[in-house]
């Protein structure tokens, strides 16, 4: 799956795994819970067309007005301003999803059960989160002081199912690189610092593709 709002973003290939296990297609209803910038948001814009609907969530109105300002193009998109504790939605949609995010939330369990809760039965759950301490810069341990769980990646396929979600697959994936490239160049966006040509392995994401049980 080519996902053209995704072409300089060195997590794309997991994203498009997942959303292909999922048969996505047009006239799905989605929300992107942590939207942040709004590229996963216009994936998915692109991907289910003008008779699906995206729903941008995210709790800082900043984010909220780039992701609006990123969706300009696709009316399907609709930017909504609210936490992923308190998320609510008009519908019932067929895919939630998130991304970075659980790492930054107060309590990732209870973001877990909303979105379970803001999806149909049947339709699809997928979270992508990273441990952090498992990526290396030169060898040396990867840190995210700012983030309130850094390594919330490993605990995510247990927080998936006390969630009361079936799990359908679950994997881990790390990007690496040494030298210039797109590896290096997003380090650099994360920690302000180059790493140049030391070997860098970004931390590893964890993707868990679960569904809602049918009653």
């Amino acid at each position: 799956m080519e996902l053209r709002g995704l072409r300089d973003d060195v997590y794309r290939r997991p994203l498009a795994t997942a959303l292909d296990r999922l048969g996505i297609g047009p006239g799905w209803t989605c929300v992107d819970v942590g939207a942040g910038g709004g590229d996963v948001t216009v994936a998915l814009a692109e991907i289910v067309g003008h008779d699906g609907r995206v729903y941008a969530v995210d709790s800082d109105p900043q984010a909220r007005d780039e992701v609006a300002a990123a969706a300009a193009a696709h009316s399907q998109v609709l930017a909504i301003t609210q936490s992923g504790e308190d998320l609510r939605l008009p519908e019932p949609v067929d895919l939630a999803f998130c991304r970075f995010l659980l790492l930054h939330v107060v309590d990732p369990s209870l973001v877990l059960r909303r979105m379970a809760a803001a999806t149909r039965p049947g339709g699809w759950v997928v979270a992508q989160e990273p441990i952090t301490s498992a990526g290396r810069i030169a060898g040396r341990p990867f840190t995210m002081p700012d983030a309130r769980h850094p390594d919330v990646g490993a605990l995510l396929p247990s927080l998936v199912r006390e969630a009361g979600l079936d799990i359908v697959d679950a994997w881990a994936e790390a990007p690496a690189g040494a030298g210039p490239g797109p590896v290096a160049d997003y380090l650099e966006v994360l920690t302000e610092v180059d790493p140049g040509d030391d070997p860098v392995v970004l931390p590893p994401l964890v993707t868990v593709v679960a569904q809602v049980p049918v009653a």
